[in-house]
């Protein structure tokens, strides 16, 4: 017989270690009808913590519109999103992020951030086949920069590589308020059968439960915990709180989970991410409302004399907890052994609802479901907000007070070889993006990605977006432009924006102002998502994303990354961003303004960092967003490419670059050069169209009363604006090319 586990004794110091606070401390003694032991403590410590419980978020996020034409599941149903996407299919897709992690061990963060989103997908029947990701690094001169953005492009790459699922888009900027702090946010997109998708539940008195996939090791311990405080110095100190990824695993627990998905013998399934055991066993039963008996020792593990609190809390990667009918176990043991894997009986279903954790025979916990999960027991809180000082600057700028540069072309080059602006080739060629052939725009180029539905005349259309200058500016407009360029993006590309899924990234909830950035860009949001139509169907919020500059603890920029899926009805209205031929007529679609605000020239040109965001007005870019798809419908244009950073002369440059073709083009004389040519005022796009089309073109603007202008034509190798040249094409493409490359290397 086993001694009896000796376990800390557990007071109010006790729980405030472990991320509580003393009101939070007397709840769970009310709950409990008694001081919790020290396992319970941890219990409640991880499913409490922001990163489980959105605590300080979830009376914000219940405001985001969540109704569409299209949605198999709302936000919070299930672990992803779920949208029907015709000819019986659904597309299940999800942005979560793994920032903390990342800061401390960039590779494994990463890796495993990808390795998590990927089983929220297959956990609910659907078989991921694209990737994207949202990364955010601080100064890419400073040596630990480089040292993040290697670990983590390395981490994405390795994982998604060899598990088999494409990268096939995403967006990487550079600022120094991420020099502690970096953002990895990854995204995983799936398709499903209808009928074949499985829910995150629990019920049925006596089914078994039983975990699966991988052995479970003292990676991850707290990690929920860690994942919702402050990166500082004693950070560090916390890597156990990193979990180790194996991709090779985890195709093999995707397989099986499949093929288990297709039988009719299992109740429910739900993916062990944070807060491992506890978080799948409470999120299910809470669902199903039942409880559970498990046994710990029962466990397969990868450590000996781990203690139950150390299993609970776990964050092993590649696990899965599923729930069977009874009577039906050597149906599912068969599935997982037939791919080599763990697959454990370790529990059964009860109908009090509550959970029960047992050790070598001895009770080591005992809690109800309800209270540990969001929207049950876990506290819910209103925090103060109040507008930052900084915010009245902003208005404060006028573009009289910018002196225009003597040689335009320097700034265009100083652009085109800015990080943010720069090609992200160095890191595109370590992610495979075409595994499963199904990526329609690595070869041919366009402002979203665009994945192949086999089997149907369907595509997807997938973006992530998110100009964080533009919402430190104006959390609510910037969050606003954030939405709108992701549903432009996808417009540009042929498809139909149909939901957004989002992963909020932000400094220390406690902060007012910080709060205060969190509410306008939920605002911004919900604004947005109701003029597109496009429901929030999930996400992620990501706080305590903090950074060390010149000895002072500042929060990040706020970024609210836009996760956003669209639908491609026929694969016909696939449209490109780049020139095809010399000739041809290059218009402006929506007008320019006098307007430099937020712009990366005034940002890194200028070295201006407080100003309003630009240019804005989300009517104009609704019918923006309509004259496109008409154009595109009556197959008019060649190509579009939408104006977003670095202004009107890098989209066109962009444009031009890929057939290496130039252009001559005439500026606005009504406007300033400088914001003409780099300007970023929103609802602008690019188009190049053939002369026997161009009156074809001017009708149906004219007709649709949009905003439009004829900037010039495709022509030779130059770019060339009021006949003064602005260098060759090639050129400049090997210079844009080649930045970040060289930085690295240096």
């Amino acid at each position: 017989m086993k001694p009896p586990i000796l376990e800390p004794i557990v007071t109010l110091e006790t729980a405030q270690k472990l991320g509580l606070i003393p009101d939070e401390f007397e709840k769970i003694i009310i709950l409990l009808g008694r001081i919790p032991n020290f396992t319970e403590l941890s219990i409640y410590s991880v499913m409490w913590s922001e990163h489980c419980s959105y605590k300080n978020s979830i009376m914000w996020l219940k405001t985001l519109p969540k109704d569409g034409p299209h949605l198999l599941a709302k936000a919070g149903e299930e672990n992803a999103g779920l949208v029907d996407i015709g000819d019986g299919i659904g597309c299940c897709f999800k942005i979560e992020s793994h920032n903390h992690p990342s800061a401390l061990e960039p590779y494994q963060g990463a890796a495993t951030g990808v390795g998590g989103i990927n089983r929220d997908i297959f956990t609910m029947g659907a078989r991921p086949i694209a990737q994207l990701n949202s990364l955010r690094f601080g100064n890419i001169q400073l040596a630990h920069t480089k040292w993040l953005l290697k670990g983590v492009v390395k981490g994405i790459g390795d994982y998604g590589n060899a598990f088999g699922v494409p990268v096939v888009g995403g967006e990487i900027y550079f600022d120094e308020c991420y020099n502690t702090n970096p953002l990895v946010n990854a995204m995983s997109v799936g398709i499903v059968k209808s009928g074949n998708t499985v829910s995150a539940t629990s019920y049925g008195e006596g089914n078994p439960v039983f975990i699966v996939g991988s052995s479970t090791g003292k990676d991850g311990i707290h990690g929920a915990t860690f994942a919702s405080e402050e990166i500082s110095e004693a950070s560090s100190e916390k890597i156990p709180a990193v979990q180790v990824g194996d991709p090779f695993q985890e195709k093999l627990l995707l397989e099986a989970s499949l093929e288990v998905a297709k039988t009719t013998a299992i109740i429910g399934m739900q993916d062990m991410g944070a807060a491992g055991i506890t978080c799948s066993t409470s999120e299910m039963s809470a669902k199903g409302e039942h409880g559970m008996i498990i046994h710990l020792d029962k466990v397969p593990l990868r450590q000996q004399n781990m203690l139950p609190f150390e299993i609970l809390l776990s964050e092993s990667q590649e696990r899965m907890l599923i729930v069977v009918k009874k009577g039906r176990e050597k149906e599912v043991q068969s599935i997982f052994d037939k791919w080599d894997l763990n697959c454990v009986q370790i529990g059964e279903v009860t109908a009090d609802k509550r959970l029960k954790y047992f050790m070598n025979g001895e009770l080591v916990a005992d809690v109800d479901a309800e209270s540990l999960v969001l929207g049950g027991g876990a506290p819910i809180y209103k925090r103060e907000y109040k507008e930052p000082a900084y915010f009245a600057k902003t208005k404060n700028f006028s573009i009289d007070n910018i002196k225009l540069p003597a040689n335009l072309k320097d700034v265009f080059y100083h652009l085109v070889s800015q990080p943010s602006i720069c090609s992200k080739k160095w890191v595109i060629e370590q992610y495979d993006t075409m595994v499963g052939t199904k990526n329609m725009s690595t070869n041919k180029p366009s402002d979203a990605a665009i994945v192949n539905i086999k089997g149907t005349e369907k595509a997807i259309v997938l973006t992530t977006d998110c100009n964080s200058h533009y919402v430190y500016a104006n959390p609510e407009i910037g969050c606003e432009i954030a939405v709108a360029e992701a549903a432009r993006n996808i417009v540009c590309s042929g498809g139909e924006p149909s939901a957004i899924t989002n992963c909020l990234n932000f400094g220390n909830p406690y902060n007012p102002e910080v709060y205060w950035q969190f509410v306008g860009a939920i605002k911004g949001m919900s604004t947005a998502c109701r003029k597109f139509n496009t429901p929030v169907t999930g996400g992620n919020v990501s706080f305590y994303n903090q950074t060390n500059i010149d000895g002072k603890i500042e929060p990040i920029f706020p970024t609210p990354v836009i996760g956003m899926l669209g639908i491609m009805p026929n694969k016909k209205s696939q449209t490109t961003l780049n020139f095809k031929k010399e000739g041809d007529i290059i218009f402006l679609i929506g007008k320019s303004e006098n307007d430099i605000s937020s712009s990366e020239y005034l940002y890194s040109y200028h070295k201006v960092q407080l100003s309003p965001p630009p240019f804005f007005d989300i009517n104009e870019e609704y019918e923006i967003h309509e004259a496109i798809k008409q154009l595109i419908a009556q197959n008019i244009i060649s190509s579009a490419h939408d104006v977003s950073e670095g202004g009107l002369l890098v989209t066109l440059f962009e444009s031009a670059m890929y057939n290496g073709f130039g252009f001559e083009i005439t500026s606005d004389k009504s406007i300033r050069k400088d914001a003409f040519l780099f300007g970023e005022s929103q609802s602008r796009v690019i188009v190049s169209v053939s002369p026997k089309n161009r009156e074809k073109l001017i009708e149906t603007l004219i007709f649709s009363e949009t905003n439009f202008s004829v900037l010039g034509e495709i022509k030779g190798k130059e770019m060339i604006i009021d006949n003064e040249s602005f260098g060759n094409i090639n050129d400049t493409k090997n210079i844009y090319d080649n930045v970040i490359s060289k930085i690295i290397e240096s």
